[in-house]
């Protein structure tokens, strides 16, 4: 029966509690074999957009693995958990969208099902801390060999709850699109593909008054400028060079920029 070496956890739990550690014991009292990767657990409490995106951008370029996501603003409540089979990696953790674009990110969902067979989780479950007690065990369970399907009844793909779809728009000699994230270095990521950069000149504006360089890497403009790129991820995104970008523009997750070219 199959099995995975590995489970990542993603979480909002920082790492100043014993959060994080119970979720590592209760797969060690599981599957002590199995290694894990801690992805982040400082995604900013209960921003399931912000960890969805984290989770997506960073999954493919682990090993084949299930990965725990606990951002859950609803937990306790009747919102589900779920475990999502996917062609690269198995997904498990609740229902709220937090796990779609990864998802897709590992080759889409091939299979779904409700995590409801109570001999998976671990003593009396907490209604406050499900990653603890049910989702960390039902991935440990996973990764030992355990069959996806025996977490529960299958689940139509069609009803898991998907988070909106971001903006984007494109134009003659522009790109308005939504802030995805905000790394710790201030650069500030959109939602549009790094290819759509192609379409625009050298010289940019930002909301209409801030002015830019579309480039590759920080050194193309001079210190304090802003630069427009394609980051690791593949998406556009701005920063400044020995700076912040989210200080010159002071955007937050959600906001729209336009890049507009630069002409005379």
């Amino acid at each position: 029966m199959r099995g995975y070496g590995w489970i990542s956890l993603t979480t909002d739990y920082g790492t100043f509690d014993g959060f994080v550690a119970a979720c590592h014991g209760s797969i060690a009292r599981i599957a002590p074999e199995v290694r894990v990767i801690d992805v982040t657990h400082h995604v900013p409490p209960a921003d399931v957009t912000r960890g969805a995106a984290v989770l997506a951008q960073t999954a493919p370029h682990l090993p084949t693995s299930v990965h725990v996501a606990v951002v859950d603003p609803g937990v306790g409540t009747a919102r589900r958990g779920v475990a999502l089979g996917t062609p690269n990696g198995v997904l498990v953790g609740p229902d709220n969208g937090l796990l779609i674009w990864a998802a897709e990110a590992l080759g889409g969902i091939e299979s779904a099902y409700e995590l409801s067979n109570k001999d998976w989780f671990l003593g009396d479950i907490s209604r406050t801390f499900h990653g603890r007690d049910v989702f960390a065990p039902a991935a440990a369970r996973i990764a030992a060999g355990a069959a996806v399907g025996d977490a529960g009844p299958p689940i139509d793909p069609g009803t898991l709850v998907r988070l909106p779809d971001p903006v984007v728009t494109v134009g003659d000699g522009w790109i308005e699109a939504e802030v995805m994230t905000i790394d710790r270095f201030g650069n500030v990521q959109l939602a549009a593909g790094g290819s759509m950069l192609a379409g625009l000149g050298p010289d940019l504006l930002v909301n209409g008054n801030v002015r830019a360089r579309r480039g590759a890497t920080f050194n193309e403009v001079d210190k304090g400028d802003l630069l427009v790129f394609e980051d690791s991820a593949g998406r556009v995104a701005i920063a400044v060079n020995s700076g912040r970008a989210v200080v010159v523009l002071s955007v937050r997750p959600g906001d729209m920029i336009r890049l507009a070219e630069r002409r005379p």
